[in-house]
């Protein structure tokens, strides 16, 4: 990207006090105003469900809920789409309950939003494509959450009354288009900066699985003499090898569940998510439970360190962890603890994600299809001798361990790019950098649009809670 235009950026040339502590100074000709007065809340529903139902999600703002599968079929759990909320496209979308970590956003497009979300219409004036960006800075983040009511984090709730008393910063009309426009052109620069990074990944990713799943396939000597498996993703293995039952090599499997009361949530005990699931050992997660959980769901069990989780929902089928501390899970995912004395949980780990392909087929159901516990637990796997898991286990870390060096490298880098974004776009809807002639010397690009679904990221997030608020 054009760095040497964003470095060339300057503050206005005169700022003044607002009065706000949280906000601090804002450009001399810039207002403020209380939300109320730049938008209003719009409750129309749908009588027969059949609009493009979407989604909020705090990486990718509203987006298309659709099918895995591609096809339009919505992606929901929910028996009829009646009495959703309609949305229009400049509508302002805010998912009530997690307003407070961004999940909100302006809408691109006309569809229907859970009766859980809250819907809003700008007044003239206030560009929507502005606030879109305001309101999901860290700043404003912080001000919803002071906003929101509740005592726990992640159950607090963001009422239109007190939206409505939260201060924006008001620009003249057509600086907010300036701004818009500049952040657009920004945006898409560093969203090819980014997307060029992740193929780069995703090639060493393909490169790294090749060389796992020739090992845990085949073993360490190419002569051994190979036996059908009479599996059809594996094909022959070596003739010494077992083939044996996922379940059979754990004394204990099960899952979990999702407590369902504030009063549960913030304790100290670890709950896995599919979201904490990365192929590798978890040492935190995204949320935590009070012990009380336990007692009050006799479906939540808390698993020790070393148990291998598998998740079973959506985007996230086959994905792995192993706890590096003792958890409970949701209902998203299959746990496999206590192995036998003959299994080395970090081999049989890089085994069920060669075996990913095979899940994602078995899954069912449309929107985001699932797989359920069984199929997990029957998987049929590859079972060297222990001594020769050992074996191919080191071998596997040896070979591919310059392409991890290489993707956390390059994820570090998607990684600073995000937080310089977040930065620049602080920046600029703030007023502390001045982008009018900037924009103006902008080349005619078109914004790079994300995709229509929901990133990973998201659904890994929140599988599970949108329908429970319905």
């Amino acid at each position: 990207m054009d760095r040497d235009m964003i470095a060339d950026l300057k503050p206005y040339p005169a700022y003044r006090e607002t009065g706000l502590p949280w906000l601090g100074k804002v450009p001399e000709h810039w207002d403020v105003k209380r939300l109320k007065l730049l938008l209003r809340e719009v409750d129309c529903r749908s009588s027969t469900g059949k609009e493009q139902l979407l989604r909020v999600s705090q990486y990718t703002g509203v987006t298309q809920r659709k099918s895995m599968d591609g096809t339009d079929s919505p992606d929901s759990r929910a028996a009829s789409l009646v009495g959703y909320k309609r949305v229009m496209s400049n509508d302002l979308v805010i998912n009530i309950m997690l307003a407070w970590n961004g999940s909100m956003g302006v809408s691109r497009y006309e569809g229907i939003a859970s009766p859980a979300y809250c819907v809003y219409r700008f007044s003239s004036g206030a560009l929507p494509l502005y606030y879109h960006e305001l309101l999901r800075i860290p700043l404003y983040k912080g001000r919803i959450k002071a906003a929101s009511t509740g005592v726990v984090e992640s159950r607090l709730r963001l009422y239109s009354d007190d939206l409505g008393c939260i201060e924006a910063i008001l620009p003249p009309p057509d600086e907010q288009a300036v701004i818009v426009r500049f952040l657009n052109w920004a945006n898409g620069q560093l969203e090819k900066a980014i997307r060029a990074k992740r193929k780069v990944i995703t090639l060493l990713n393909e490169q790294k699985q090749a060389i796992i799943h020739r090992a845990v396939t085949r073993g360490l000597d190419p002569s051994v003499p190979l036996k059908p498996s009479g599996i059809p993703w594996l094909g022959d293995i070596p003739e010494h090898w077992e083939v044996r039952k996922l379940r059979t090599l754990f004394h204990t499997q099960g899952s979990g569940t999702t407590p369902s009361g504030d009063h549960y949530y913030g304790g100290s005990i670890n709950w896995v998510m599919s979201g904490d699931l990365n192929d590798s050992v978890i040492k935190k997660t995204k949320r935590t439970v009070h012990g009380k959980a336990l007692i009050a769901y006799s479906t939540l069990k808390l698993y020790p360190d070393n148990s291998i989780v598998v998740a079973m929902y959506g985007a996230t089928i086959g994905k792995t962890g192993i706890l590096g501390v003792a958890a409970c899970t949701n209902q998203a995912c299959c746990v496999f603890a206590q192995a036998m004395p003959t299994v080395n949980v970090f081999l049989i780990q890089l085994i069920i994600q060669t075996a990913k392909p095979h899940l994602l087929r078995a899954a069912y159901g449309g929107g985001q299809p699932n797989i359920n516990a069984d199929v997990v637990r029957s998987l049929r796997i590859p079972f060297p001798p222990i001594k020769e898991q050992d074996a191919i286990l080191a071998h596997v870390e040896l070979e591919t361990s310059r392409l991890t060096t290489a993707i956390s490298r390059f994820e570090r880098e998607i990684e600073l790019l995000r937080e310089y974004r977040t930065r620049l776009v602080a920046d600029v809807v703030t007023g502390k950098l001045d982008v009018r002639e900037a924009a103006a010397k902008l080349p005619d690009e078109a914004l790079i649009d994300l995709p229509d679904n929901d990133s990973v990221e998201a659904l890994e997030d929140e599988p599970f809670e949108e329908e429970a608020l319905v």
